[in-house]
């Protein structure tokens, strides 16, 4: 299989808090990101395709957690992956020193 991300990868498996737009948060486990995204484990709830949320997360080495705003692009039984946003110099130097 042909891969067809333009970020690589990292594995990383932490607790982050997602808030749906206009909806409750909730806590689920990150499973890997990179700079163009993430998957994140949850069975229950299942944010829809085109959903737009906010991550909570705090990466290895930042003082605080970083939001990043995020769209759901897929969806399968153990989680769901996002595609970020527009994100600030904080959390693009974060992601980025982590995906060395």
């Amino acid at each position: 299989m042909e891969e067809k991300r333009s970020h690589r990868r990292v594995t990383l498996q932490t607790e982050i808090t997602c808030t749906p737009e206009g909806g409750d948060a909730f806590v689920a486990t990150c499973h890997d990101i990179s700079l163009g995204g993430m998957f994140i484990n949850s069975e229950s709830p299942q944010p829809a395709f085109g959903t737009k949320l906010t991550v909570q997360i705090t990466l290895p080495g930042q003082r605080g957690p970083l939001q990043l705003p995020c769209v759901v692009r897929w969806n399968k039984s153990d989680g769901f992956g996002v595609q970020f946003g527009l994100l600030g110099a904080r959390e693009t130097h974060a992601i980025t020193r982590l995906a060395r």
